[in-house]
C-alpha cells in the first residue's frame, strides 16, 4: 500500500509536508535494514514513518487509528515504533517541564533536576576514569525515570506505559534505569516498606494462635532454637511406639515358638495331563 493512500485513511492527506517527510523516513528505512527481522511489516513501517513525521514536524496525529489500521496490538505497535526509531537514529527531545505539565504533576519538578544532577554525580563517580567520558545522559529513558520514581516517592500516580512510549524507549529498559537510580539515589527516590510487628496485625495473631510453634516464648510458644520442632518430636514418638510393638512381637514368638507363624507351603500345579486328556478327547 502507497504510504499516500495511508495518510489518506489517517487524515494526514492534505499535510504534503508530511507525506513527503515520511516517505523519505521510510526510504532510510530501507537503505539502512529489512524491517521484517524485527517483525515489522510493509503496511505497520507506513504508519510508524507516518508518525515519526509528524511527531518532528509538531503535526496532531490519531495514535489508535493508526495501531487499528496498521493491525497489531497497542504494545506491539509501541515496542515496533520504539526499535525502528532507535535503527534509524531519532532521537527523541524530553523536557522536564514538559513532562509535568502533560502528567500533571508540575510539582515535582525541582525534584526531577535535583535527582537527575545527583545521579549523575554518583554514577560517574562508580566509573572509572577512563571511561567518565562516554556517559550520554542526553537519553530521554534517564528523564522519563527521574520522573516516574519521583512521582512515585510523593504518591502520585502517572502511567509508566504511557510514560515509556513519550521518552521512546521499551519497559526492559526503563526498568534497568530505574532499578539503577534506586540502587545509586535510594534517599532520594527510595520507597522503605514499613515492617509490622506479627502482633501487631490481627490477622497475623490469629495465625499464632493456632499455630504455637510460631510463637515466642513470651507469648507461650516455643524458641526456634529449641532441642526439636513439633514434627520431630512427634515423628520422635512414633518410632518409639514401633519399637516398643516390635520387641513385644518378637519376645512372644521366642517364648511360644510352635504359636509362631506357620510357613504356608505352596501346591505345585500340573496342566501338562488335562491338556492331553483334551486332545485325546478331541481326536476321539
Amino acid at each position: 500500500m502507497d504510504i499516500s493512500d495511508i495518510a489518506r485513511k489517517l487524515d494526514l492527506s492534505n499535510n504534503k509536508l508530511v507525506v513527503r517527510k515520511a516517505a523519505e523516513i521510510r526510504r532510510l528505512c530501507d537503505a539502512q535494514f529489512d524491517s521484517s527481522v524485527i517483525g515489522v511489516g510493509e503496511i505497520c513501517k507506513a504508519v510508524i514513518c507516518l508518525e515519526i513525521a509528524a511527531s518532528r514536524l509538531q503535526v496532531i496525529f490519531d495514535r489508535q487509528a493508526a495501531i487499528k489500521l496498521s493491525g497489531m496490538s497497542e504494545k506491539a505497535y509501541t515496542r515496533s515504533f520504539n526499535s525502528l526509531q532507535n535503527v534509524i537514529g531519532v532521537k527523541i527531545k524530553l523536557n522536564v517541564k514538559e513532562l509535568a505539565i502533560q502528567f500533571g504533576c508540575v510539582r515535582i519538578i525541582k525534584s526531577v533536576q535535583n535527582m537527575l544532577s545527583l545521579y549523575k554525580e554518583r554514577f560517574l563517580a562508580s566509573l572509572p576514569a577512563s571511561r567518565r567520558a562516554n556517559a550520554d545522559f542526553t537519553r530521554p529513558v534517564f528523564t522519563a525515570a527521574a520522573f516516574y520514581l519521583c512521582a512515585k516517592k510523593q504518591k502520585l500516580k502517572v502511567d509508566k506505559l504511557r510514560l515509556v512510549e513519550v521518552c521512546g524507549t521499551s519497559e526492559s529498559e526503563f526498568s534497568c534505569v530505574s532499578t539503577s537510580m534506586i540502587d545509586l539515589c535510594f534517599d532520594c527516590v527510595g520507597v522503605s516498606k514499613e515492617k509490622k510487628d506479627a502482633k501487631d496485625v490481627k490477622g497475623n495473631r490469629e495465625m499464632l494462635d493456632v499455630l504455637p510453634g510460631k510463637r515466642k516464648l513470651e507469648d507461650g510458644g516455643y524458641s526456634s532454637d529449641d532441642e526439636s520442632s513439633c514434627y520431630k518430636r512427634h515423628k520422635k514418638m512414633e518410632e518409639a511406639k514401633y519399637e516398643d510393638w516390635k520387641s513385644t512381637v518378637v519376645n512372644s514368638i521366642k517364648k511360644n515358638p510352635e504359636k509362631g507363624p506357620k510357613k504356608v507351603i505352596q501346591t505345585s500345579l500340573n496342566f501338562t495331563k488335562k491338556a492331553e486328556t483334551e486332545e485325546l478327547q478331541v481326536d476321539s
